[in-house]
């Protein structure tokens, strides 16, 4: 009989297919839906309030109130991912409001938005990290609250940081991060 992991990942893999089809075959809903804009282009991403209902509503009121607006990416790891979302610019810093853990069994696959965190499962705030590859020894242990559906490519562009500590002088930053419901265009 197989085991509890091997169990774990099969479920988690049938979830991501179900979710990169599911998506494929729908229009996406302008309340959860993103818009990054990065000095290369847009980037598309799909909330998925069904996961991380809690998470999902912060990210949106930050991003109303334009917090993420002009904030770097103090943390980039080639083939690993990118991290934003702290004001200071640090790593250290956050809008001030932690959050109760939602994990989930959705996998780290690429483009798979998460939220950071200290050890302590019930520490995120603000900031968050895209994948830039699969990354499965993250899955059940970080809040996944979204995915890029367009624009990876501009994803990959953002500049990479140290191999190690992923950090860098003169990083990119977000230009801007809009909920499309708010966007006329």
């Amino acid at each position: 009989m197989p085991g509890k992991k091997w169990l774990a990942g099969i479920t988690a893999l049938v979830v991501g297919l179900f979710l990169a089809v599911s998506a494929s075959a729908v229009e996406t809903d302008p309340e959860n839906t993103l818009y990054l804009e990065l000095k290369d282009g847009r980037v598309v991403i799909e909330m998925l309030p069904k996961y991380a209902p809690n998470h999902v509503a912060r990210i949106k009121e930050l991003t109303r109130q334009g917090f993420y607006d002009g904030i770097v990416f103090h943390r980039v790891i080639d083939g690993f991912m990118a991290q934003t979302g702290d004001p200071t610019g640090t790593g250290m810093g956050g809008s001030g409001q932690k959050l109760k853990a939602e994990f989930n069994s959705l996998p780290h696959a690429r483009g798979t938005l998460s939220m950071a965190r200290s050890n302590h499962p019930d520490s995120a705030d603000s900031q968050f990290f895209i994948v830039f590859k699969a990354a499965p020894f993250l899955n059940g242990q970080y809040t996944v609250w979204g995915r890029v559906v367009a624009g990876m490519e501009f994803v990959d562009n953002i500049k990479k940081g140290d191999p190690q500590s992923g950090m860098m002088d003169n990083p990119d930053k977000i230009v801007s991060m809009k909920v499309a419901a708010d966007v006329k265009e």
